[in-house]
């Protein structure tokens, strides 16, 4: 094997992860209630209190979706970040994940010791009609929302590939089948069959109501520290290997909306920093973000698991089942919890969870490497890390 050189970088593990129940409303907290519930669950994880935390990064989704503007200020003294440097991070959709890649990057610049990255949205006291209705020049008219965005994009993947049209209701079938393992999910229907799914009502030709994600309140916290805070950590913590961030604009002349050239950027310099150069074989577990069940098969092309045209397959053979050969999203993914502002965090605190061993139910054996994954916008913003069980490498 080829001797790495140092990077002179810090390196970077989770040793304390929190969230909440996700749900449709939380009317027994406000805001900065539900942000603290996430974050106490991370510090009592690893041991910490309010004093060890150096600096305090926070994403969430727009302001307008429940009309507070700068909520990081609001925040501050709910999440001990008085006196403390505190950052807002936003890059839509993706910017849970976003935010754990900033947090990370000032712990490998010694900048701070140990830093809280948390993510939320409380959805319920939102605005929702915005996914429903944008005016011009915000986005073209009649799409109705993010389904209507994207739903053009997925009959495009299916005519590109020859997918059935099956395949969405078996990734919305096995992520709320995870989901019943998982207790922080948001639907849990412990009598859903993959007929239900297939007999749900159509939305946007052809996802169904079945195959689209939950709105939730919710959020995601996690402590982030160095080599010398992982060794005191009471738990195994997950080293990160590897964490990049890409964009491309919304529109342009050649855009490909069923495989995002920022995406392919992005993966493949991730899998460069954790020198991964099979991830299909390298990479035990994957929590991708799928918000409509065809981006599961979109996603893994995008990302290197499969061939141009193979993703379905991939899903259709059973590979990505949480008994598979390459689980996604045990946790049940965005199709079963969807707080925005947190939903890329939880996806990287799952991927952290599964290497650490503390998962629970859908805990995969063996994981020793995962891949946390976000997107947001109209497929513009991408947020990836990978994590270890092992420290990497110099």
């Amino acid at each position: 094997m080829r001797e790495r050189r140092s990077t002179g970088k810090e390196p970077v593990a989770v040793v304390g992860i929190g969230q909440t129940q996700h749900v449709s409303a939380r009317h027994d907290v406000s805001i900065a209630g539900l942000v603290r519930e996430a974050a106490v669950r991370a510090l009592d994880e690893a041991q910490l209190t309010w004093q060890d935390i150096d600096a305090v990064v926070i994403g969430k989704a727009p302001d307008f979706f429940e009309g507070v503007m700068m909520p990081e200020l609001y925040l501050a003294d709910a999440l001990g970040a008085v006196g403390k440097p505190m950052l807002r991070v936003h890059t839509a959709g993706s910017v849970g994940g976003s935010t754990a890649l900033v947090a990370a990057d000032l712990v490998a610049a010694r900048v701070h010791t140990t830093v809280l990255a948390l993510a939320f949205e409380k959805q319920s006291e939102s605005n929702a009609m915005w996914g429903l209705s944008l005016p011009v020049p915000f986005q073209q008219p009649l799409l109705a929302g993010a389904g209507g965005f994207f739903a053009p994009h997925i009959r495009a993947y299916m005519r590109r590939t020859g997918a059935p049209d099956t395949v969405g209701a078996l990734v919305a079938y096995k992520d709320r089948r995870n989901a019943l393992r998982n207790p922080c999910a948001h639907l849990r229907d412990p009598g859903l069959t993959l007929e239900k799914v297939r007999a749900a009502p159509m939305l946007w030709d052809p996802i169904r109501y079945s195959e689209t994600c939950p709105s939730s309140d919710g959020a995601c916290a996690m402590v982030l520290t160095g080599r010398a805070g992982a060794a005191r950590s009471p738990h195994p913590p997950a080293w990160v290997h590897g964490g990049a961030m890409r964009s491309e604009p919304t529109l342009f002349a050649g855009k490909d909306f069923v495989s995002p050239q920022a995406g392919k950027d992005c993966a493949a310099d991730v899998y460069h920093q954790a020198r991964i150069t099979d991830p299909r074989r390298q990479i035990d577990v994957a929590e991708i973000y799928v918000p409509f069940s065809w981006y599961e098969p979109m996603w893994l092309e995008n990302l290197g698991f499969a061939a141009e045209g193979e993703g379905w397959k991939l899903t259709e053979s059973g590979v990505t089942e949480l008994d598979g050969d390459l689980p996604v999203n045990p946790s049940g993914g965005v199709l079963s919890a969807n707080p925005i502002g947190a939903s890329g965090m939880i996806r990287f605190a799952e991927a952290a969870l599964q290497v650490r061993g503390r998962a629970g139910e859908h805990q995969v054996d063996g994981a020793r490497t995962a891949l946390g994954h976000a997107y947001g916008g109209g497929s513009q913003f991408f947020a990836m890390w990978v994590v270890g069980a092992e420290e990497p490498e110099g």
